[in-house]
């Protein structure tokens, strides 16, 4: 299952604070746009609620992150985090999970 980090769980809730969607049940959404070869395409959009079939990580009352099926399938043993620029601007980022020895 996706894992979201601390930083981007606070990321999301301020994203969501922002948008004036911070709501208790809004939060992050990715969803497949489109697959070419070995890779994939996803849209990422702040959402009001989850979608019919979305998987939700996250905490009660705390950063949601919805995942449409396929994107599910994609990201699930994957971590979300984020990164800062040269310039100070903060984005998401999709990263392998760190195997245990």
């Amino acid at each position: 299952m996706l894992t979201v980090t601390e930083a981007a769980a606070e990321a999301i809730t301020a994203l969501t604070a922002e948008q004036g969607t911070g709501s208790e049940q809004s939060g992050l959404r990715f969803a497949l746009q489109s697959m070419e070869g070995d890779g994939a395409q996803l849209a990422l959009s702040v959402a009001p609620a989850p979608e019919d079939g979305d998987r939700i990580v996250g905490a009660d009352g705390g950063a949601k992150v919805f995942l449409e099926p396929q994107a599910a399938a994609l990201l699930d043993d994957k971590v979300l985090d984020v990164q800062q620029d040269d310039t100070g601007d903060v984005a998401f980022a999709v990263l392998p999970q760190q195997q245990s020895a």
